[in-house]
């Protein structure tokens, strides 16, 4: 299992911790939506109920159809803002969590993204007010445990999370949106599976 494995991994697990919430919400928006479906179907077939009998078996087809596909639009735009809101939420979960765990998430993401090369590392102002006094340790640790070395540039990035790794001048993006937009796809599929399967 590769480092970013074990990192979707561990996204995949805080985002089943907060989905509980979420699928409960979701799954009453969800029902909210399916009755308000199916009203809107009652009253669609009390209309073709009034049309004539000729023009009934086909009127009929067409608006069970409809229904039918309203009903599953509502349906799939309800699972699909839930499984926003949960990688949402995931990565707002690791974004504001305690400086204990947000350094080690930060390790974990710089052990599978540096490179058997010499570079920098750049982090925000707020990641450098709050670094853990070992971190430059840690990040010198893991470019070594890759056959290469990192120096950690004191002036930060204009980033919210995460950081910025510059090898010869190419800036590699790990703060946590680029990692999560990156695997969206995935992480979509995931979490889709978790909540609706």
């Amino acid at each position: 299992m590769t480092g970013l494995e074990k990192i979707t991994n561990q996204i995949l697990e805080e985002a089943k911790t907060s989905a509980a919430a979420v699928l409960e919400a979701a799954q009453k928006e969800a029902g909210e939506i399916l009755e308000e479906a199916k009203k809107a179907c009652e009253a669609i077939e009390a209309e073709a109920d009034e049309k004539n009998a000729l023009l009934r078996e086909n009127y009929d087809g067409r608006v069970k159809s409809s229904v039918e596909q309203q009903r599953r639009t509502a349906i799939l735009r309800a699972k699909q803002e839930t499984i926003a809101q949960v990688i949402a939420e995931a990565q707002e979960t690791l974004r504001t969590a305690d400086t204990e765990s947000y350094f080690r998430t930060m390790e974990k993401i710089l052990k599978a993204y540096a490179l058997a090369e010499n570079g920098e590392i750049y982090f925000s102002a707020r990641d450098m007010a709050r670094m853990p006094q070992d971190f430059e340790k840690k990040i010198a640790a893991a470019a070594e445990a890759k056959g290469g070395s990192l120096v950690l540039k004191k002036e930060p990035k204009a980033i919210e999370d995460g950081f910025i790794l510059v090898y010869g001048g190419i800036e590699e993006n790990c703060t946590l949106k680029a990692l999560f937009d990156a695997k969206k796809d995935e992480l979509q599929d995931k979490v889709n599976e978790i909540l609706f399967l």
